[in-house]
């Protein structure tokens, strides 16, 4: 197999049968699906990434894979380990839950 650019290896288009890729693609769509429908049922999801990006957006870190591990800045490797075992943490998002549908 032909290797690409990093190391990674190129597509192999012949790999899979026909029926293989139909089959992938469905579970694909599938995937796609559960996943949507686990988001839009949990909000407290959307409302911990976004914090995570506003954040990310602010400081416009060069490597954001040390960022999001906490790696990048004293604030994330000290405060954002403290954020997600805060025992305060579900009554934030259930407040900021309550904030957003009476806004609604």
């Amino acid at each position: 197999m032909a290797l690409q650019p990093g190391g990674l290896l190129a597509p192999d288009p012949g790999a899979l049968s026909p029926a293989q890729l139909e089959q992938l693609r469905e579970f694909k769509i599938q995937t796609r699906i559960a996943n949507e429908k686990y988001l839009r049922t949990h909000k407290e999801v959307e409302l911990l990434l976004s914090a995570f990006f506003r954040e990310m957006f602010l400081k416009r870190p060069d490597n954001i894979r040390e960022f999001a591990a906490g790696l990048d800045d004293f604030f994330f490797l000290i405060l954002i380990p403290e954020y997600f075992t805060d025992p305060r943490l579900p009554n934030k998002i259930h407040m900021q839950l309550i904030k957003e549908k009476k806004a609604a």
